[in-house]
C-alpha cells in the first residue's frame, strides 16, 4: 500500500490579479466624483450673472470666509445658518488670526437686496478691508447683426 502524496506546493500562483483592484479603484473614483461638488458649494444659491466678472481664485480656498444669502433671506456663514445680529461677531472671531481681511459673499440672484446690504454692513463693522461679491459669468451669444450687401 502506497501513500498518496499531494504536490500542491508546486501549483502556487504568484501572479497578482489586477482586475479586483481596478474595480475597487473605479468605485472609489466615482464616489469621490459625486461627493466633491457637494463639498465645495456648501449652500446652494443661484448666483447673479455678470458680463464683466473678475476671477476670485481665493474664494475657493479652504480658509476663505464665505457668506451666503439665500432667496428666502437666510444668512449662512460657511455652511452654518446664522442671524444678522450674530454675523459680525462670528466673522470677527474668524478674522482675528488672518492677515488679509477679505470676506466673500454668495448672494442668490433673487435675494432681497436689503438683506445682502445688511449682511455687508454687519461684516464691515468688524474691520473687514475688502468684500468680494461672487457672480457667475454670463454667457454671451453672438448677437452681431448680419451684414446686408
Amino acid at each position: 500500500m502506497a501513500l498518496a502524496k499531494r504536490d500542491e506546493g508546486k501549483k502556487v500562483n504568484s501572479n497578482i490579479n489586477v482586475t479586483p483592484m481596478v474595480d475597487v479603484m473605479l468605485v472609489l473614483l466615482i464616489i469621490f466624483m459625486v461627493i466633491t461638488p457637494m463639498l465645495t458649494n456648501k449652500v446652494n444659491v443661484d448666483l447673479a450673472k455678470s458680463e464683466n466678472a473678475a476671477a476670485m481664485d481665493d474664494a475657493s480656498k479652504e480658509d476663505a470666509i464665505t457668506i451666503a444669502v439665500t432667496r428666502d433671506s437666510k444668512v449662512y456663514l460657511g455652511q452654518n445658518q446664522t442671524t444678522l445680529a450674530d454675523l459680525g461677531s462670528k466673522v470677527g472671531d474668524l478674522l482675528q488670526n488672518k492677515t488679509t481681511k477679505m470676506v466673500y459673499f454668495r448672494a442668490d440672484a433673487r435675494a432681497h437686496y436689503g438683506t445682502v446690504m445688511d449682511a455687508i454692513d454687519a461684516v464691515r463693522t468688524t474691520g473687514v478691508d475688502e468684500v468680494g461679491l461672487l457672480t457667475d459669468q454670463a454667457t454671451q451669444l453672438n448677437t452681431a447683426a448680419p451684414s446686408g450687401q
